[in-house]
C-alpha cells in the first residue's frame, strides 16, 4: 500500500511558458521562504509536468521566477528518479560528455542534439528546508543539467552551437507555439 500522496495530484496545471518569455532567460530568485506558498508550487510544477508529459519542470517555466524544480526521470538503467529540489546548485559535472536529443516543454515538440555530462551532482533543499543531494548519471544526469539551467536563466537551445542552432531556430520560427517579433 502507498504511504503519502501522489506529487502532484493536489496540484493545478499551469500554463507553459514559452521561449521568447523574458522569465526564461533571467536568473531566478533563491527561495526564502518555505511555506505553504513553496508546497503549492511544488504540487502545481508535478501536475503540470505530468500532464505536459515531461520528466522535469522548473518553476520559470510556469512564469514563477523561482530556484525550484521537480523531476520524474528514469536514468540510463531505467532506475525512476522522482523528487523536487529547492535553490538547486550544480556542484559537479563530470564523466563523458555526451551529445544527445535533448527536448524542453518551453520549446513544445522541438529537440536538437545537445552536449551534456554524464555525471551530475545537485544539492539543494526540499521544500520543508532539509538539505538534499542528488546524484545523477546518464538520461537523469542531463535532467539535472537542464533543470539547473532553466533556474539561472539559460535554456538548452542557447547550448546548441553552429549549424544545430541555426536548424532548431528555424524550426522554432515555424512552431504553432511561436509569437513572432
Amino acid at each position: 500500500m502507498r504511504h503519502g500522496s501522489i506529487p502532484g495530484a493536489h496540484g493545478r496545471v499551469r500554463p507553459l511558458t514559452l521561449l521568447g518569455d523574458p522569465v526564461l532567460h533571467t536568473p531566478c530568485a533563491e527561495v526564502a521562504d518555505f511555506g505553504p506558498e513553496l508546497s503549492r508550487l511544488v504540487e502545481d510544477l508535478f501536475a503540470t509536468m505530468y500532464a505536459a508529459q515531461g520528466v522535469g519542470l522548473a518553476a520559470n517555466q510556469v512564469g514563477e521566477s523561482l530556484r525550484v524544480f521537480v523531476y520524474d526521470c528514469p536514468d540510463d538503467e531505467d532506475v525512476r528518479h522522482l523528487g523536487h529540489i529547492v535553490n538547486p546548485r550544480l556542484v559537479e559535472t563530470d564523466g563523458v560528455v555526451i551529445r544527445g536529443p535533448e527536448g524542453c516543454l518551453s520549446l513544445p515538440g522541438l529537440e536538437a542534439s545537445t552536449e551534456r555530462y554524464d555525471h551530475a551532482v545537485v544539492e539543494g533543499f526540499t521544500m520543508t528546508g532539509d538539505p538534499v543531494t542528488v546524484h545523477g548519471m546518464g538520461f537523469f544526469a542531463r535532467c539535472l543539467q537542464h533543470e539547473c539551467d532553466h533556474l539561472d536563466g539559460t535554456v538548452y537551445a542557447d547550448r546548441v552551437k553552429g549549424w544545430r542552432h541555426r536548424r532548431l531556430m528555424r524550426k522554432v520560427s515555424r512552431a504553432s507555439w511561436c509569437r513572432p517579433g
